[in-house]
C-alpha cells in the first residue's frame, strides 16, 4: 500500500458539516516529522486534514484489522452453501424441502435484523466499539452452531450468527470511509475487502476436504463451522490498538477526543499538523434513529437514500443469488456431490481475484461507472454459466461471474459509504443494506422453484432483470464521488 504526498488543504470551511468557532487550535506535530500539510492562514478543518493526510501505519493497521474481521464475515456468508450437501446427509433433508430452504435462508434473515438494528449501532457507540461487538457476537454463535444436535438448533444458531454478520459490513464501510485519505480511499478499502474474500475459496476447499471426513464422533462440517468462531479471538487481541474515527467523535461533539485521534493518525504518517480550526459539532448530542432517518430524507440525501434502498432490494439477486445457489445449479446438472463442491470451490477463486482487480480500477474509473459496468458483467457471465454445457465452461463462467461480483462489491461498498455524512452514515448503510439481506434470505424460496420448473437459464434470466434495474437506478440517482473530499460529496 503506497503512501501519498501531502496535498494543499483548503482553508475555506464554509462547506463543512460542522459549525466552526472563531478561534483556532494549534496542534503541534512531531518537530522531527518529515511530512507536513500546507494550509491557509484561516486554518484547516479536521475533515480536510483527514482527507489530505499521507497514508500512515495506523491507516494500514485499521485496513488490516477490518480486512481480517470481514474475512470471517465472508466465511460465514458462504459457509452453508458450501456444506449444504453434508448437512442434507447429516439431518436427512433434501434440497426441495422447506427445511433445506430455511437452512439456506436462516443466516440471511439474521443478517436483515443485524443490518437494520445493529448497523446503526456505530452511529451511537462509535465505529470501533460496534465493530468489535459485532465480530464477537457472530463468532460466539458460529461456535454454538458447530455443536448443533439437530437441524432446528442449527437453523436458530445460524440466524443468530447472521445478526452479527449483518451488522459488520455497514460498520466497516463507515469506519474505512471516515479514516482513509480521499486519494487512496477506494484502493485501501479494496485491500480490506480483498483480504475478506480469501475466505470464499477457502471455505469452498475446506468443504471439499472436510465434508467427507468423520474424525471420531466429529463430522467434518462441524470443524468448518468452528473455524468461523476464531474471529473473536483475533479481534480481542488487537481491539485495544484500534483508533476511533475522528469524524464520528467530532460529529458527537467530542472535540478533544477527535483531535487526540487525529494526532495518532498524523504521528503514524510522520506529518506535522497545521493549525486546526476549533470545530464544534452542529449536533453534539446523540440523535435517535427517527432523527437520523428524518435527516436522510432531506436534500441531497433523500435521493441517495432512495437509490440505495432500490439498489439493495435488487443487487442481492446477482451477488448472493449466485453464491448461494451455484452449487445447487451444478448438482441439478447431474454432477455428484464431491464434484459439484469442487467446481464451486474453483469458481469461488474469482472472488479474491476480482477483489484484487478492483484495487486499480477503483482508482482509475469513477466509482458510479464501475458499479454499473460490473453489475452488467455479472448478468452476462451468469447467463453464460447457466447455459454452459461442459465442465470447462461451467468453471470458466463461474470464475468470471465471481470475479465481476467482487469488482462490483468493492466498488459499491466504497461508494455507499461516501455519499452520506458521518453522523448518519452507518444508519443509512445499515437500514438499506438490511434489504439486501432479507432478499437474500428469500432467494432460495424465490429462485429454487424457477430452477426446478424452468431450468438454470430461466433462473439467471430473473437475476439479470434485477441487475439491470440496479444499473439504471444508480445511473439516474447516484452522485459522482471519486477523488472528491467528504465535504464536497456531503455538503451542509
Amino acid at each position: 500500500m503506497m503512501g501519498i504526498n501531502p496535498l494543499d488543504l483548503r482553508g475555506d470551511v464554509a462547506a463543512t458539516t460542522t459549525s466552526v468557532a472563531s478561534a483556532t487550535l494549534p496542534l503541534a506535530g512531531d518537530s522531527n516529522a518529515h511530512g507536513s500539510v500546507h494550509h491557509s492562514t484561516h486554518g484547516a478543518t479536521l475533515g480536510s486534514v483527514m482527507d489530505d493526510m499521507p497514508v500512515g501505519a495506523l491507516h494500514r493497521f485499521v485496513v488490516w484489522v477490518v480486512g481480517i474481521g470481514l474475512f470471517f464475515d465472508m466465511y460465514e456468508i458462504f459457509l452453508v452453501s458450501s456444506i449444504g450437501s453434508a448437512l442434507q446427509h447429516e439431518f436427512g433433508i433434501n434440497r426441495q424441502s422447506a427445511d433445506f430452504k430455511l437452512l439456506l435462508a436462516s443466516a440471511f434473515i439474521g443478517m436483515f435484523f443485524g443490518s437494520l438494528c445493529l448497523g446503526s449501532l456505530a452511529d451511537r457507540i462509535g465505529r470501533r466499539k460496534a465493530f468489535v461487538f459485532s465480530l464477537v457476537w457472530y463468532s460466539a454463535f458460529s461456535l454454538i452452531g458447530a455443536l448443533s444436535v439437530d437441524a432446528s438448533m442449527l437453523v436458530i444458531s445460524r440466524l443468530l450468527t447472521g445478526i452479527g454478520v449483518g451488522a459488520i459490513y455497514p460498520i466497516a464501510d463507515s469506519y474505512l470511509s471516515e479514516i482513509l485519505p480521499k486519494e487512496r480511499r477506494g484502493r485501501l478499502a479494496a485491500w480490506a475487502y480483498t483480504t475478506s474474500y480469501v475466505a470464499v475459496p477457502l471455505v469452498g476447499f475446506l468443504a471439499v476436504w472436510l465434508n467427507p471426513l468423520q474424525l471420531g464422533t466429529i463430522a467434518g462440517w462441524r470443524i468448518i463451522l468452528a473455524i468461523g468462531s476464531l474471529g473473536a479471538v483475533f479481534v480481542l487481541f488487537v481491539q485495544h490498538r484500534l483508533p476511533e474515527s475522528p469524524r464520528w467523535l467530532l460529529a458527537r461533539g467530542r472535540v478533544d477526543e477527535a483531535h487526540a485521534e487525529l494526532r495518532r493518525f498524523a504521528d503514524s504518517a510522520g506529518m506535522r499538523l497545521p493549525t486546526i480550526v476549533a470545530e464544534v459539532s452542529a449536533r453534539p448530542r446523540s440523535m435517535g434513529i427517527g432523527e437520523r432517518i428524518a435527516e436522510l430524507r432531506q436534500a441531497p440525501y433523500g435521493k441517495r437514500y432512495l437509490m440505495l434502498a432500490i439498489f439493495h432490494l435488487f443487487q442481492a439477486f446477482g451477488y448472493y443469488g449466485f453464491g448461494t445457489l451455484a452449487s445447487t445449479v451444478v448438482k441439478s446438472r447431474g454432477f455428484d456431490v464431491t464434484g459439484g463442491t469442487l467446481f464451486m470451490a474453483l469458481s469461488f477463486l474469482g472472488y479474491p481475484v476480482g477483489s484484487l482487480l478492483s484495487i486499480p480500477l477503483l482508482n482509475w474509473i469513477e466509482r458510479r461507472t464501475l458499479v454499473i459496468t460490473a453489475i452488467l458483467a455479472i448478468a452476462v457471465f451468469g447467463l453464460g454459466f447457466a447455459y454452459s454445457g461442459n465442465t470447462v465452461l461451467i468453471i470458466t463462467f463461474g470464475v468470471l461471474t465471481t470475479c465481476a461480483s467482487n469488482v462490483f462489491s468493492n466498488a459499491y461498498h466504497v461508494y455507499q459509504a461516501e455519499i452520506f455524512p458521518a453522523r448518519v452514515r452507518s444508519t443509512a448503510i445499515g437500514s438499506t443494506y438490511a434489504l439486501s439481506r432479507i432478499v437474500s434470505g428469500a432467494l432460495p424460496f424465490l429462485l429454487l422453484p424457477v430452477l426446478s420448473q424452468y431450468g438454470a437459464g430461466a433462473m439467471f434470466g430473473v437475476i439479470s432483470v434485477a441487475l439491470a434495474i440496479v444499473a439504471c437506478v444508480v445511473r439516474v440517482l447516484g452522485p459522482l464521488t471519486t477523488r472528491r473530499s467528504q465535504d464536497e460529496i456531503n455538503p451542509v
